[in-house]
């Protein structure tokens, strides 16, 4: 008898791949089953303590910057006679003192050993010694253009009024 030739014996060949297979389909599903992770748990999140905002005047010190209210006069002998504030550019400033006017622009060195910081409309900022000092323009005595006053009550012009209706005929 050969080994195929009984009908149990034909029966072990399909029993046999089945049996392995439902073994394996079982091995996947207990593997899948211990490698899904449970859904993450809501956790709170520890508070950080807020912080407080800088004091802005005090990093303001800290980098060499003061107040408008703290500036002081200039004790320069230099006196700011025009001032050039150009919007895309360097500022310029005509300082003048006892040898004469120059043009100086943000950053040159004075003659006193202060440094020209900002150029403003009608004022400059000097950096003098670890502080800024503020050097105005001072207006001068004798003005150049005068207002132009009047001796006499003004006349009114009399517009003849044929300038004002339209004339009657034929048109040009």
């Amino acid at each position: 008898m050969t080994f195929l030739g009984h009908p149990r014996q034909r029966v072990w060949l399909l029993v046999i791949p089945m049996a392995y297979a439902v073994f394996l389909v079982w091995q996947e599903w207990h593997f899948r089953e211990s490698v899904v992770v449970p859904a993450p748990a809501a956790v709170s999140k520890a508070t950080v303590p807020s912080r407080e905002l800088l004091d802005a005047t005090a990093v303001a010190t800290v980098l060499g910057f003061t107040s408008d209210a703290t500036r002081k006069a200039s004790t320069e002998s230099l006196t700011l006679q025009a001032s050039f504030v150009i919007s895309s550019g360097l500022s310029r400033a005509l300082l003048a003192d006892s040898q004469g006017a120059r043009i100086y622009q943000v950053g040159d060195r004075l003659p006193g050993g202060s440094v020209l910081r900002r150029v403003e409309p009608g004022q400059v900022v000097l950096w003098n010694k670890g502080r800024e000092e503020l050097l105005t323009l001072q207006p001068s005595a004798a003005r150049f253009l005068r207002p132009f006053e009047l001796q006499e009550a003004p006349h009114t012009v009399r517009v003849p009024a044929r300038f004002l209706r339209p004339i009657s005929g034929p048109s040009e």
